[in-house]
């Protein structure tokens, strides 16, 4: 009797908890994730590349060329985003800031320095929200909002690239931003490097990004890291003798949509 009376008990503690931390499905949402891989290799991301192919979306580009994008995620400002666009100008390099509400109201003339000196600004949402559990209407929202007030205090107009808060979608986030025209862009390289209070010095941003390389990577960096901010020179310089170019996503829009010797001319 005890037994069965412990066997109940467990069984409505697991429904208990069941529902206090439902478990992601493909109705609830996907966490960005892949197995990363030190060969060089773009990494295989298994079931998400049939979404991906489906709705257009991007993590890196397949097409086997030695192109890297270069892209930042932008909540808040640590002073570091100054000497970034410090490199990438020096450089000559082109990247995506995927930017927040907060971000553009509290930075606008960092945000519009980025636009004037040639970068993309994508949308990362306006207050950064799991879009995966809003409704269509509040997901409309937020992505319309931060666009707006990109127009505001830029010259960019239009926002052709989202990439979702925490990496959080679906089958469904990833149609209605197609409907939105919007273009999911993941990410194929990435590293610990958000974390303000356990940076680790330049070469570990370094050796993270150079280990990780391969052809096409679309690389995920967060401004406020200050190991980012010392090592993208050496980390450009260096891929650049490695024959690699730098090249912006307008450039992977247009050469999965136009035909290949177009492109050359």
């Amino acid at each position: 009797m005890q037994k069965c009376i412990y066997t109940a008990f467990l069984i409505t503690l697991t429904f208990l908890f069941a529902l206090m931390n439902p478990v992601h499905t493909a109705a609830n949402g996907y966490g960005w994730g892949f197995k990363k891989n030190d060969e060089h290799k773009v990494p295989d991301i298994g079931e998400y590349q049939g979404m991906l192919d489906k709705y257009g979306a991007y993590y890196a580009d397949l097409s086997g060329d030695k192109v890297i994008y270069l892209t930042f995620d932008n909540g808040y400002e640590e002073g570091y985003t100054d000497e970034i666009l410090d490199v990438l100008k020096k450089e000559n390099v082109p990247a995506t800031f995927f930017v927040t509400g907060h971000y553009v109201t509290s930075q606008p003339d960092l945000v519009k320095r980025m636009v004037d000196e040639g970068h993309i600004i994508g949308n990362h949402s306006y207050h950064h929200p799991d879009l995966t559990v809003v409704n269509k209407e509040s997901m409309k929202k937020e992505l319309e909002s931060l666009e707006e007030v990109v127009a505001e205090y830029t010259d960019q107009e239009e926002i052709k690239f989202l990439r979702p808060p925490r990496g959080m979608f679906s089958e469904r986030t990833l149609q209605w931003a197609n409907e939105l025209g919007l273009t999911h862009v993941f990410w194929s390289l990435t590293f610990k490097d958000w974390n303000t209070g356990d940076q680790k010095g330049w070469r570990y941003a370094y050796d993270q990004t150079m280990k990780q390389m391969h052809p096409g990577a679309i690389i995920l960096l967060h401004a406020v890291s200050s190991d980012n901010a010392q090592a993208l020179e050496r980390i450009i310089q260096d891929l650049k003798r490695k024959g690699y170019e730098f090249k912006s996503l307008d450039h992977l829009l247009l050469k999965n949509t136009l035909p290949k010797d177009f492109l050359e001319l």
